[in-house]
């Protein structure tokens, strides 16, 4: 995820980082506006993979690592009956060679027994694949009909878990069996009855619950079994048993969290009942927390035990979510109209409630991170602009930080730091001269100098261009924000280059460049763009000449002195150049073409040098690369006047009529894309038929002076609007 302190409404904004105060065993679950779990979709592949490497290492420790594990993740996990036949072969020594050629196995230290129950049990198991396997579908994938199971496979699994002497390979079977039962409702139609105590998952179930150890099988085995009560409405039994399976590893808490669901009031009442003790009751308050009304799990699972690290996860999802709230709520606040309003109210009101809830908690002191909570009252006060208690709670964690805590000592400064700013309302030197330290720190990790795993650095620049600028100093508040002055404000730019350039500048001063987005190069080269539309060559190219670095491209990606009938960028640009043109070569090769206008023989040549020149570093020419810098605003790039005025310059000195055509019709593209440029860039209209702009003078000129020319017939034979013009003269 990406988290920037931006006027955006397409990401979220967030300076919290749950990392600081929550178990690692959540992260799945910390708030994420844009994805289910964090930073991640609940995917096909990975519900396909999720405990896979569990199962290796379980059938490795089971096996006393007799194969490689590389050979038991082929084995379980990629081959099919075909390869895992060939494998059994070569170890009971019927073939001599065991393909792939990189799996490696000493057939002569094998404990035959173990090895002929995997094998036993991998020839059943991968015929379950079929069905519990899922294949990855795209949304725009019609989705593919369930796999037919085959009522032998229940009888094949059946006998062999009443055969099976050994508990590791019985506890495998009767998972596979539970979840053949579960997906053959699917293909039966039982999954629409009700529910029924003698159903066969059920039964198989309770028959060897009490056999095995409660491990990593056992609750996938549970999982199915709520899968069960789940498609048959019972939401009370299924969310208390997917609860247990949460519980039970970081693995399964995804799949759990993701059946989980809450209907009515009533069925939660039924589900609460089935917790044996506070802490089973204390994790469904915490599922119920993540998807519903956090501010009431809060509060249940603090009546609880106040010390569970469950409520963590629920106070950083509750802070994450007000983040992006608020910021929702800034762009409704932009629009018009009662809905607007009244999701603003139903914002605040719900932000005051959940601020009186966790003042309430942090003032107890009483929970296991207790700075962690007046961290998070400071802030929710800070959101609505409550500084002075913002403040108070700030004060409060400090005093309670843990020692040697980068994340978290990292989290609290920051939020300091945007309190600190946020209640100034006049910025002085002595001012200044406090935020070098604070700003210079948040710079560091913005720029990527600094990094803790997981903190989410951002910029206080916008509330300091703020106050800079009700101070009216305009300069001072740009460099914070670059959206102040227009960059086609030629005195304003030249006061950012002089502050570049001033030799004695301040700490401060050096620390508010750090926040100005754009380099001295890049404002000499906007300065210099300004120039060259204004046909300023040589001052442009002294302005190049002082860059450390190259434009806005290192070099020109088409030769900008052809010109064609037909404009194609890509076409040019896929030329062989003779000439490599950089920004600075091409503005001294223009320049010595115009100084040779007056003195040169050729001037119809040079002309139509200039002319091609000036229209290739148009909106409409094949090097737009040229204008496109870090600062854009420098010159019309639309205007087509140079160009057009040197198209007839070249005309003037044109010897040929063939030489004229060609003039005037390049004078006439001019002409067209200057009307272009003056209706909003349109060339069809609302019934998507093309809008034919006016013919203009120039193709006049052209059909009554050179239609005996050869480039008229190439103009007639490619522009369909000079054919219809001619044709509709006729």
């Amino acid at each position: 995820m990406v988290w920037a302190c931006a006027d955006s409404e397409e990401s979220a904004y967030s300076i919290f980082s749950p990392q600081a105060f929550v178990s690692k065993d959540y992260t799945p679950f910390f708030y994420d506006s844009e994805y289910w779990y964090y930073g991640k979709n609940v995917e096909t592949e990975d519900n396909n993979n999720r405990f896979n490497e569990q199962v290796v290492n379980e059938w490795d420790d089971y096996l006393g690592h007799q194969l490689s594990t590389s050979v038991l993740r082929y084995l379980l996990l990629n081959a099919g009956k075909k390869q895992i036949d060939t494998v059994l072969r070569y170890i009971n020594g019927k073939i001599s060679i065991l393909k792939p050629d990189s799996l490696h196995i000493n057939t002569r230290q094998l404990d035959q027994n173990k090895i002929a129950n995997l094998f036993n049990y991998l020839a059943l198991a991968k015929d379950c694949e079929a069905f519990a396997v899922s294949d990855r579908t795209g949304w725009y994938n019609d989705p593919k009909p369930p796999p037919v199971i085959s009522p032998l496979l229940e009888t094949s699994l059946s006998n062999a878990i009443s055969h099976s002497k050994d508990s590791f390979i019985k506890e495998r079977l009767w998972f596979q069996l539970a979840r053949y039962y579960y997906f053959y409702d699917d293909t039966t139609g039982n999954k629409k009855e009700p529910i029924n105590n003698q159903s066969k998952i059920l039964v198989l179930f309770d028959k060897y619950k009490t056999d095995f150890p409660k491990n990593l099988t056992y609750y996938r085995t549970l999982g199915y079994v709520a899968g069960y009560y789940r498609r048959k409405g019972d939401y009370a039994e299924a969310n208390y048993l997917y609860s247990r399976c949460y519980d039970f590893s970081f693995e399964m808490k995804i799949p759990s969290k993701f059946s989980f669901r809450a209907q009515q009031e009533s069925d939660w009442v039924e589900t609460l009942k089935l917790a044996r003790n506070n802490e089973e009751k204390i994790t469904l308050w915490h599922m119920l927390g993540m998807e519903y009304d956090p501010i009431r799990a809060i509060k249940e699972i603090m009546a609880l035990d106040p010390k569970s690290d469950k409520v963590n996860l629920l106070l950083s999802r509750l802070i994450n979510a007000r983040e992006n709230s608020d910021n929702r709520m800034y762009f409704l606040s932009r629009q018009d109209g009662i809905d607007s309003e009244q999701n603003t109210k139903d914002t605040d009101k719900s932000a005051i409630n959940e601020i009186r809830v966790v003042d309430s908690i942090a003032k107890k002191a009483n929970t296991a991170k207790p700075y962690y909570w007046n961290i998070a009252a400071g802030y929710l006060h800070y959101m609505h602009k409550d500084y002075v208690y913002a403040d108070h709670f700030y004060a409060a964690a400090k005093k309670l930080l843990p020692a040697n805590d980068q994340l978290i000592t990292a989290q609290y400064k920051m939020l300091k730091i945007f309190l600190e700013v946020s209640r100034l309302n006049r910025i002085d030197a002595k001012t200044e001269l406090s935020l070098v330290e604070p700003l210079n720190w948040l710079k560091d990790f913005a720029d990527g100098k600094n990094h803790i795993e997981g903190f989410r650095p951002a910029l206080c620049a916008d509330q300091i261009a703020k106050i800079y600028l009700s101070q009216g100093d305009t300069l001072k508040a740009n460099c914070f924000t670059d959206t102040i002055i227009s960059y086609q404000n030629k005195v304003w730019v030249q006061k950012i280059v002089d502050l570049m350039n001033k030799p004695d500048k301040s700490d401060f001063e050096k620390t508010m460049l750090r926040h100005y987005p754009h380099t001295l190069d890049q404002l000499y080269y906007h300065q210099a763009l300004e120039l060259v539309y204004k046909e300023e060559i040589g001052k442009a190219i002294l302005l190049i000449g002082k860059m450390t670095k190259t434009g806005a491209a290192d070099h020109l990606p088409a030769n900008p002195f052809n010109g064609r009938l037909n404009d194609c960028h890509d076409c040019d640009q896929a030329a062989p150049q003779k000439q490599i043109f950089t920004p600075l070569t091409f503005l001294t090769t223009i320049q010595k073409i115009a100084a040779g206008l007056t003195t040169a023989k050729d001037k119809y040549r040079n002309a139509m040098f200039l002319a091609n020149a000036y229209y290739n570093i148009s909106y409409y020419g094949n090097n737009r690369a040229f204008y496109e810098a870090d600062v854009f605003g420098g010159g019309d790039i639309y205007s087509q006047k140079i160009s057009e005025k040197y198209y007839l310059l070249a005309r003037k000195y044109a010897q040929t009529n063939e030489q004229k055509a060609r003039c005037t019709f390049m004078a006439s593209k001019c002409e067209h894309n200057d009307y272009y440029t003056e209706n909003g860039g349109v060339n069809r209209g609302y019934d998507d038929a093309v809008i034919v702009p006016p013919p203009g003078k120039y193709f006049e000129e052209l059909k009554l002076k050179y239609p005996k020319t050869r480039y008229y017939l190439e103009v007639l034979h490619e522009c369909g609007y000079f054919k219809d013009f001619v044709h509709s003269k006729n």
